[in-house]
């Protein structure tokens, strides 16, 4: 070996120890200073992101995770967004002396979603209350000479509830009912009063609830009807999926699948829901329970995916419309396989009863410039007829469609259109 070679080598090796010296200095650096920021929550908590905020890190709340907002955080965005405005509109406006209410029907459950899941129907009432020196309750339409005309009736209910809310005593009011939901058919027409009465009575005490992070109106209807499969989808319209959380109701809006049509069979007769709910047991089975949750999924994914050919498969149900069909509505069954015999997606028992709802597909735009063979509506509505005749049930067929629209306010005194600004319809 060279001299040259010689002096090479023992510079190499003089530089790898001087590395590895230096490497052993930093480590030991390192782990003495986690040392001394070492607290209660580090054995490493591998949950703690800048996606997922952990409760157990306070520090990683303060700072930039908490001002992380994505897509879904619908609730916080509103309350950013109302926080950060230089003005907020105050709670308590100017009381008003009438309004009139428009409010859809609704089919609750759909099959399997009992007391969870319902759709706004595009069939609507209208309900107009004003001040006056006397009480009173008029009614003209569906079922108004079966509409109770005192204090019991739903829509002084909700009204009553809304001045409760606003911490305002509740006037003298008189009420009348434009009803075009059939009574006591299964199609919600207590929900549509409740959730009427509690948007006439906010609108003439002149009270406005927060909606974005704790759905007050909702709240206030879940609390009188004690679920929300019908009064979710009468506020807010579409196809509503709503539960409890422990603290509060929450809803969310499930897709509508473009060109679903509804066709009711709606019975002359009119089912009571304490009838309906009395046929019921009070525990079910954990198959019967599996079979349900199911089915729900199944209906929610069908709906989201626009997938009209699951849903034959999606409202079955062994909660509720068995024991119904057995002791109330022989029709029933019959009447669903004769609808999907005919071409419809599904049918069900909507709500309590007695009406029976089939969804079917193929709409575009007005069908009454379309071609009938491109629906199936026409055929099914002959088939669920049909159906009715031979178990000797008289009733009607009425076609329609889901309503992405849930109650507003249509006319009131004094306006809310003012100067310059000026909403929808005048109002």
């Amino acid at each position: 070996m060279t001299s040259e070679n010689s002096k090479l080598i023992m510079t190499a090796v003089g530089a790898a120890v001087a590395g590895a010296a230096a490497a052993l200095t930093v480590s030991h650096l390192v782990q003495q200073s986690r040392a001394n920021t070492k607290t209660d929550n580090d054995d490493y908590d591998r949950r703690t992101s800048m996606i997922f905020e952990d409760p157990t890190s306070e520090g990683l709340q303060r700072s930039s995770s908490s001002n992380v907002i994505f897509p879904h955080n619908h609730e916080e965005k509103m309350r950013r967004l109302v926080a950060a405005r230089a003005v907020i509109e105050e709670d308590n406006s100017m009381p008003r002396n009438s309004v009139t209410v428009r409010v859809p029907a609704t089919s609750a459950n759909m099959g399997p979603g009992y007391d969870t899941i319902g759709m706004a129907v595009d069939l609507w009432s209208e309900v107009t209350v004003e001040r006056s020196d006397k009480f009173e309750i008029t009614g003209e339409g569906e079922g108004a000479d079966k509409m109770p005309t005192d204090e019991s009736n739903y829509l002084v209910v909700g009204c009553k509830a809304a001045f409760e809310a606003a911490n305002k005593p509740m006037p003298t009011l008189k009420y009348h009912v434009v009803s075009r939901i059939p009574f006591a058919r299964g199609l919600g027409s207590s929900s549509a009063a409740i959730v009427a009465g509690i948007i006439a009575g906010l609108v003439l005490a002149g009270h406005r609830l927060p909606c974005w992070g704790s759905e007050a109106l909702l709240q206030i209807a879940c609390g009188i009807e004690g679920h929300p499969d019908n009064v979710a989808p009468a506020i807010y319209g579409g196809i509503q999926v709503g539960i409890h959380n422990g603290t509060r109701w929450e809803t969310e809006r499930v897709p509508i699948p473009a060109g679903l049509q509804l066709v009711m069979f709606i019975p002359d007769f009119i089912g009571k829901t304490s009838d309906a709910r009395g046929v019921l047991k009070p525990e079910i089975s954990r198959a019967d329970a599996a079979f349900n949750i199911s089915r729900a999924s199944w209906l929610v994914l069908a709906l989201c995916m626009g997938n009209l050919d699951n849903l034959k498969w999606a409202v079955q149900d062994r909660m509720h419309q068995p024991q119904r069909a057995g002791k109330l509505y022989k029709y029933l069954y019959p009447m669903v396989d004769a609808a999907q015999g005919a071409g419809a997606s599904c049918a069900y028992l909507s709500g309590a009863g007695p009406t029976v709802m089939a969804i079917t597909g193929g709409a575009s735009g007005d069908i009454f410039a379309q071609r009938t063979k491109e629906r199936s509506d026409l055929v099914v509505a002959k088939a669920m007829m049909r159906a009715a005749e031979e178990y000797g049930i008289k009733g009607r067929l009425v076609v329609t469609q889901v309503s992405n629209e849930g109650a507003r306010v249509v006319k009131v005194d004094p306006p809310f259109s003012s100067g310059d600004i000026t909403y929808g319809h005048n109002i």
